[in-house]
């Protein structure tokens, strides 16, 4: 079953179960994933489905960081709830070792030695972590690694 369609299954589960949150926050991700699918006029695959689940939890990670510095807790909490239900359908995430040794192994692959050879262990990483890993630590990492 694809992602597309776990995401309406659960979105009828939710409205079943009068769950608001869950709910919305279903639909507004098959309204994202719907609005690429328009504008690119294409089917996403469940990569692709991913990557974006992954925004959206990256994009309110960023809003509650700027709800909690402007003293709004309750938006906070609300986006929280929100990225509790987008998480659910994301894989589960990897451990700083398992990260590191796909960092070694792509290095290994790509046969990178310096910063200059950045891009093409992203370009080879990212496939590989999308939606299980945050890229911007992953960046850092190989950073330090490529020194």
């Amino acid at each position: 079953m694809s992602l597309v369609d776990q995401l309406k299954d659960q979105m009828k589960v939710a409205m079943r179960a009068k769950e608001k949150v869950r709910l919305g926050t279903i639909r507004m991700a098959l309204a994202a994933i719907k609005q690429i699918e328009v504008d690119n006029r294409e089917t996403l695959t469940d990569d692709q489905v991913l990557a974006v689940l992954t925004k959206m939890v990256k994009q309110r990670k960023d809003s509650i960081a700027q709800y909690e510095a402007a003293g709004r807790a309750e938006l906070a909490e609300a986006e929280a709830q929100e990225i509790q239900v987008l998480e659910t359908f994301l894989p589960k995430p990897l451990s700083e070792e398992e990260v590191a040794s796909i960092i070694d192994a792509t290095i290994a692959e790509v046969g990178a030695s310096s910063m200059a050879d950045m891009g093409k262990v992203m370009g080879a990483l990212k496939p590989k972590v999308q939606g299980r890993a945050d890229m911007g630590a992953i960046g850092a990492l190989i950073r330090a690694k490529l020194k």
